[in-house]
């Protein structure tokens, strides 16, 4: 009878311990982004740790832990580590203003749209002020280098709309394409709008070229990525999502969001796949 007793008693224990286990990891939300997309997330470099990251995404996923009742981990990473953390599960979620594509639809669930200004509904591409205005349609660009993001919408628009004779070239964080577009090593960058209305507010040497590319209504807003076939999370985040929607937070966020950008202390940082900041 002791021995039952005993046995009983190290099951217990085992239980309990797993309980323990998994009320910790359900205690924090942990999320990657890329802070290198003003306004959506970037880093005020007057601050430190976490505080550190801030812009509209970063705002969202507060609201989206805090609704949760969860402690908010943000992991910064390259835009294309973020999709495969996701991925492997490192972390729950993705927040860096991701837009639907057919691949993402494949590979990860994604969540409802939430909604973030001018940021996806518009895309453009950058130049040197020199050649403002000048590239308004797609083949002004024939035979020119344009620059964008790795795994990016700006890179699948560039490859389905631009001329087959530009030099596409990939960059994995858009502080380093945006050098490369000031130190004359690509003729333009592809942007989201919002994205290159805060690279413009701190480079008085670019400016938009004049072209945008057309977008389709379901690239239009953003969606955020979950691990395939985990539903039950991607339910709690939609509710949550529907909430901001009905509340009228969307836009606040955002205006708030690019008058950050705007400040001194404001720089968009990139990431490599280690978590490390790129040199």
């Amino acid at each position: 009878m002791k021995k039952i007793i005993a046995l009983l008693l190290a099951v217990l224990l085992v239980m309990c311990c797993f309980a323990g286990c998994a009320k910790k990891q359900a205690a924090t939300l942990t999320v990657a982004i890329s802070p290198d997309f003003a306004p959506m997330e970037f880093v005020d470099t007057s601050k430190s740790g976490q505080d550190q990251y801030v812009g509209f995404d970063v705002t969202l996923a507060k609201y989206i832990a805090k609704e949760m009742g969860r402690t908010l981990v943000i992991k910064p990473m390259s835009f294309d580590a973020c999709q495969a953390a996701v991925q492997t599960g490192n972390v729950d979620m993705s927040i860096s203003g991701f837009s639907v594509t057919a691949e993402r639809a494949e590979n990860y669930n994604l969540s409802d749209y939430y909604y973030a200004g001018d940021n996806e509904t518009e895309q453009a591409i950058i130049t040197i002020k020199e050649n403002e205005g000048k590239w308004t349609k797609a083949e002004d660009f024939a035979g020119k280098t344009v620059g964008a993001q790795t795994a990016s919408l700006q890179m699948n628009l560039c490859n389905e709309q631009l001329p087959d004779s530009v030099n596409i070239k990939e960059f994995s964080d858009i502080g380093t394409a945006v050098e490369a577009l000031r130190n004359g090593n690509i003729d333009a960058l592809a942007v989201a709008k919002g994205n290159g209305d805060a690279i413009l507010a701190n480079n008085d040497a670019l400016a938009f070229t004049g072209f945008e590319f057309e977008v389709s209504e379901e690239a239009e807003n953003n969606v955020i990525l979950l691990k395939k076939g985990n539903d039950e999370l991607t339910k709690q985040v939609n509710e949550i999502l529907a909430k901001a929607l009905a509340a009228g937070l969307y836009g606040p966020w955002y205006e708030e969001a690019k008058k950050l950008a705007g400040i001194e202390t404001a720089a968009e940082v990139g990431y490599d796949d280690q978590g490390q900041v790129a040199n």
